[in-house]
């Protein structure tokens, strides 16, 4: 589990294809890998990985098939820059939201505007993860904690202030950019719970008969 702080912006260092899995080899440059454990998980641009390998300065996880399929991760390359995050200690403060690496699919950036010295950006959702977005809510984008501005269909906006510019990859973005997108896991428990096991597509009929 994760809060949608950002620790470091590392470097892809390697990457090794497999049958049908993808190693990733990553520099850090705030992490010290020397505190890093075998096994343990890491938030890779959103993506909760595993830790296979330790080494100076650098540590590899591996993505499986189903993950390079969710996520962006296929799109990375030996100098990639990603948003790091190790996992939540009990006792750590809630920064930011729930975040649990499992990524929902891959968004869009369309639209970016500066506003003083932040920037208001418009992101677009695979079709099904609209109804997960709220204006005030949480979303996860490339793994780190955002409050969504404003909703227009398919659409939402979020602000980004100077700081998460420079602590993440947000100031490498441009039109285009394709983002892993984690909405919030209470929606999706809510929707859960309201449509029970038939799993209905509309749940405003059950909200009506409440």
């Amino acid at each position: 589990m994760f809060t949608g702080i950002v620790e470091d912006v590392g470097t892809i260092k390697n990457i090794k294809s497999k049958a049908k899995e993808v190693i990733f080899t990553i520099g850090t440059n705030k992490i010290d890998v020397k505190e890093l454990q075998l096994g343990e998980s890491v938030s890779v641009n959103g993506t909760c990985l595993t830790v296979l390998d330790i080494g100076n300065g650098i540590f590899s996880v591996e993505a499986s098939h189903e993950t390079l399929e969710k996520a962006n991760l296929s799109r990375l390359k030996e100098g990639s820059k990603v948003n790091l995050e190790r996992a939540l200690k009990m006792g750590d403060r809630m920064g930011g939201h729930i975040v649990n690496g499992h990524i929902d699919g891959v968004g869009k950036l369309d639209k970016v505007e500066k506003k003083g010295e932040s920037i208001v950006m418009w992101f677009s959702l695979e079709k099904g993860l609209s109804r997960y977005v709220v204006e005030k809510g949480c979303v996860a984008v490339d793994g780190v904690s955002l409050t969504i501005n404003k909703v227009n269909g398919n659409k939402f906006s979020v602000n980004i202030i100077s700081y998460t510019q420079e602590a993440t990859i947000f100031r490498e973005y441009s039109p285009g950019t394709s983002v892993n997108i984690e909405c919030d896991i209470v929606g999706k428990y809510i929707e859960k719970f309201l449509t029970g096991k038939e799993g209905k597509k509309d749940i405003r009929e059950l909200i009506q008969k409440l």
